[in-house]
């Protein structure tokens, strides 16, 4: 009898020590940390990296940091607090630049960088690729255009406010 009573308690007690083991388990599997991703930067190929950079620092106003890669030709900008652009020459006659892929930056006023469009002579277009146009109402009310860079990268400024 006593050892009926044992078997039946040590059975209970392994019963108990498995649900709790699973909820343990499944507790944790729900707590776990999700991974977070965050974007960093973006290398883009440019034909010349003068004539690019130049652009980069004349028309957009980004300011250039050290490349921490000692004889690779490549300009890196800083972009806000957080973020980069690394321009990287490649000495081909052509480039294949997907036709809508597209760099965003935002500014304060985009009737003002047009005007710094027009002095520059930079054609610039709005969503519907209409010279000189402005998309005036994206759906989330921000005001956009696009123009290209020297490599025919299309460049979008709008005025979303972050």
């Amino acid at each position: 009898m006593l050892l009926s009573l044992l078997t039946g308690v040590k059975l209970t007690m392994m019963k108990k020590i498995f649900f709790l083991s699973a909820f343990i388990l499944f507790s944790m599997i729900l707590h776990a940390q999700k991974i977070t991703t965050t974007f960093d930067h973006m290398g883009i190929l440019v034909r010349d990296l003068d004539k690019s950079t130049a652009f980069y620092i004349n028309v957009l106003g980004l300011d250039s940091i050290r490349n921490p890669w000692p004889g690779q030709r490549a300009t890196w900008f800083k972009i806000g607090e957080r973020y980069q652009l690394h321009l990287m020459e490649e000495k081909k006659d052509s480039l294949a630049i997907p036709a809508f892929n597209h760099l965003c930056f935002s500014v304060g006023s985009v009737n003002d960088f047009i005007a710094k469009l027009n002095k520059e002579n930079i054609p610039y277009y709005d969503a519907q690729w209409k010279r000189n146009g402005i998309t005036n109402m994206r759906a989330d009310g921000v005001k956009q255009i696009f123009f290209r860079d020297p490599d025919g990268y299309v460049i979008e400024v709008n005025d979303r406010v972050h």
